[in-house]
């Protein structure tokens, strides 16, 4: 394990994307990129970037790692990202993120100030779990022994955290093909 200053980077790309018809969803393109590598190019600042699913192409320097078993859920996808890094902050994107960009980390890094974690918050007020700067040790203490199939807000919501509210379009994911329409 790698022991970094600054910040590293762990993508949860492992989804079966049940609502695509098992497309593979961190490979749909929106505005001429995947949204993979829309994840990965937002963490430009982010050293090392590791990326839980099974390995893609085109995405060079990137560490590859599964959670085990494969699709337990967004908890053991976290924990596995989080046993081949260690950094003071470790930001965490989805895979499937439409409006994602660096700015969007560094605005969130720049908010942590004091506080454990600091996340997106959509236009409707809630939380996005996925989208979020968080500092090493707490993260590493809020997972279970048992991450696999754990809720990802039961996991982090009792961490001290700074909301990040989203600029237009910033928290858009894809879930579905008409999430896709028009972009």
């Amino acid at each position: 394990m790698d022991i970094a200053g600054g910040l590293a980077g762990v993508v949860l790309a492992g989804g079966a994307a049940r609502r695509l018809s098992g497309l593979d969803k961190p490979m749909l393109e929106v505005g001429g990129m995947s949204l993979l590598h829309r994840a990965v190019a937002a963490l430009r600042d982010a050293d090392p970037v590791v990326v839980v699913g099974p390995p893609r192409p085109g995405l060079p320097g990137v560490r590859w790692t599964r959670e085990d078993p494969p699709g337990s859920g967004p908890v053991a996808a976290l924990a596995a990202g989080l046993g081949t890094v260690r950094a003071d902050l470790v930001a965490v994107l989805a895979a499937d993120l439409a409006g994602v960009t660096p700015s969007t980390v560094e605005r969130l890094r720049a908010a942590i100030g004091t506080a454990e974690g600091a996340v997106l918050v959509d236009p409707g007020g809630h939380r996005q779990w996925l989208i979020g700067v968080w500092r090493d040790g707490p993260l590493r203490a809020a997972l279970p022994a048992d991450p696999v199939g754990a809720p990802l807000h039961a996991t982090l919501g009792g961490l001290s955290i700074v909301d990040v509210p989203a600029e237009p379009g910033e928290a858009d994911d894809v879930d579905t093909p008409g999430d896709l329409e028009g972009r």
